[in-house]
C-alpha cells in the first residue's frame, strides 16, 4: 500500500531528510507517516475528511 507512493515532510520539521516529523502521501486519499517509523502504522485518510482536517487546522 504505501510501498509506490511519494512520501513529503512536513514544513515544520523543516523538510531535511535527516530531520524527523510526520510524512505525508497524497494522492486518491491522503496517508500519514512518523519519519522516524516509515514502515510502522500509517494514518489513512479519505480525501473530504483531509481537506476537512486542514481547514480545520488552517
Amino acid at each position: 500500500m504505501t510501498g509506490e507512493r511519494t512520501w513529503r515532510k512536513s514544513s515544520y520539521s523543516g523538510g531535511t531528510t535527516d530531520s524527523d516529523c510526520v510524512e505525508v502521501s497524497l494522492s486518491s486519499d491522503a496517508l500519514v507517516r512518523d519519519s522516524k517509523n516509515a514502515s510502522g502504522d500509517v494514518l489513512a485518510f479519505s480525501a473530504p475528511a483531509w481537506r476537512s482536517l486542514l481547514s480545520w487546522l488552517g
